[in-house]
């Protein structure tokens, strides 16, 4: 029966008889697009997410990594907070490169959604003062920004929400710290001209790496379209078919920079992703499907370290923005 039910679960038969994982409950996470979510995907995501910590925990015994800089904004207005918040990191006016490397640089761990599924955008949560978030890699790159950005807004505004608070209102705030996060009410005005097409939209958003609708969003937020001009706008991306497929997108999709950091170090140790599925009692495709499928496929000579003999000597890293 063991082997049977290892092989419908997709896990080793080893994992059953390591110790209880934490659970991570879902009244402590930030879901998005929780509506259309199912019980079985956001399930799913929390046990993935628990792997995921047993990872992070796995890397933390061997190397130290950034220190979690984010504050808790949870008295401040959404836009307030993304300005803060950019004046603290001294990021200025200019557009977000890319904002994984962002998050990671300020002690975030970054993981991709397991789960192969349209209706989940991303899921954050804090978990022993460290935030974690987790992005659908199916979604847009363009998407999959503000998704972070959304995510980021989450972990500063209700980092001290137990449980985490929901509804409609939490989510409108998240969205409005992203979009003033990735597009400064500054640049945007001193970007603006009087737009006569859609056209001239779409060639402007990239400048922000942002979908059509976001930037034609952020417009009428900071009235500079008025809600006709927004309805009319919306009507026309709609038409053209660029509210699924974004039109002018980014090609190259961001990823994480610490974990291949974390891989590559390991691998000149002679440590490969198949000792570190040993040490979690998982497969190692559990693991790829966590770290954007950037896990060393193998390792170029030389022993494999005793996992012990690593815990005294931590490698020292640092994620350059």
């Amino acid at each position: 029966m063991l082997p049977k039910l290892a092989s419908e679960l997709r896990f080793p038969i080893e994992f059953f008889f390591a110790d209880d994982i934490s659970p991570i409950g879902d009244n402590a996470v930030s879901f998005r697009s929780l509506a259309r979510m199912s019980a079985k995907v956001r399930d799913a995501a929390l046990h993935a997410g628990e792997i995921a910590l047993q990872l992070s925990e796995w890397f933390d015994a061997r190397f130290e990594t950034p220190c979690v800089d984010l504050p808790d904004f949870k008295d401040l207005a959404p836009e307030a907070a993304a300005e803060t918040l950019r004046n603290e990191w001294g990021l200025g006016e200019r557009p977000i490169g890319n904002i994984i490397h962002l998050l990671e640089a300020k002690g975030a761990r970054v993981f991709s959604l397991v789960e192969d599924t349209t209706d989940m955008d991303a899921c954050s949560f804090w978990k022993a003062d460290r935030p974690f978030v987790f992005l659908n890699t199916n979604k847009s790159v363009e998407h999959s920004r503000f998704d972070a950005a959304h995510e980021l807004g989450h972990l500063v505004l209700h980092k001290h929400g137990d449980p985490i608070p929901v509804g409609k209102e939490v989510e409108i705030q998240a969205h409005r710290f992203a979009s003033a996060f990735l597009m400064t009410e500054g640049s945007v005005k001193a970007r603006y001209r009087n737009y006569a097409t859609l056209d001239t939209i779409i060639a402007d958003k990239s400048f922000w790496g942002v979908s059509a609708a976001a930037y034609v969003r952020r417009l009428k937020d900071l009235l500079l379209i008025t809600d006709w001009q927004y309805r009319n706008y919306s009507i026309d991306l709609s038409r053209r078919g660029y509210m699924r497929t974004e039109p002018n997108p980014i090609v190259q999709r961001e990823t994480s920079k610490l974990l291949p950091m974390l891989f590559q170090a390991l691998r000149e140790e002679g440590t490969s992703k198949y000792d570190i599925a040993k040490d979690l009692r998982v497969f190692t495709e559990e693991i790829d499907a966590l770290v954007f499928n950037l896990a060393m496929i193998k390792v170029d000579g030389g022993s494999k370290s005793d996992a012990s003999s690593c815990r005294g000597d931590k490698r020292h890293l640092r994620v350059v923005k």
